[in-house]
């Protein structure tokens, strides 16, 4: 349960910081996406069931506050968990450039689909200017954020998965 409620509150927090503060300072009309770090940070570290619920509960305050149709964000931000889920064999706390690699690829990938969907089916065909007008400012913007928000959910899983060990040694001894 305090997992939940912690999860739940990171969430909250960066989602008001990605829709408030970020979007006052944005950097070449982009700001950075801390939903995105989120859910690919817990993907990679808890596995795919876990990025997935983490990934619809960013993508459905998305789908809540600013979409126009429920459920695309939830959707596309459930497939990112899930796919980070994947590479939690591979995942180490020490190591930097898988979590580098695999939030600047969920980014590139979810920027890629909202082109697709939003832009491509209403022909609009410059991805050349979306590719380096949107796309890259973002990427660069939201790793140079991972930076910092990364290692502070690093922090709290640590703390949380020492207190879900100690909470498990009471009940086994």
């Amino acid at each position: 349960m305090r997992r939940k409620i912690t999860v739940f509150i990171i969430v909250l927090v960066c989602f008001l910081l990605q829709t408030t503060l970020f979007q006052s300072i944005s950097f070449l009309t982009v700001a950075p996406n801390l939903l995105i770090i989120v859910t690919a940070s817990f993907g990679f570290m808890r596995g795919k069931k876990e990025g997935m619920y983490i990934g619809f509960l960013c993508g459905a305050l998305i789908d809540i506050f600013y979409a126009q149709i429920l459920g695309g964000y939830a959707l596309l931000f459930m497939y990112i968990g899930y796919l980070n889920g994947f590479f939690r064999k591979l995942f180490f706390p020490e190591d930097f450039k898988l979590p580098m690699v695999l939030i600047a690829a969920s980014d590139f990938l979810y920027n890629f689909v909202i082109y697709f969907f939003l832009f491509l089916f209403r022909n609009r065909l410059e991805f050349p200017y979306y590719l380096s007008h949107v796309i890259l400012p973002e990427l660069v913007y939201t790793l140079l954020m991972m930076i910092i928000l990364y290692f502070i959910i690093l922090k709290v899983n640590r703390r949380l998965e020492e207190i879900e060990k100690r909470s498990a040694a009471k009940f086994v001894s």
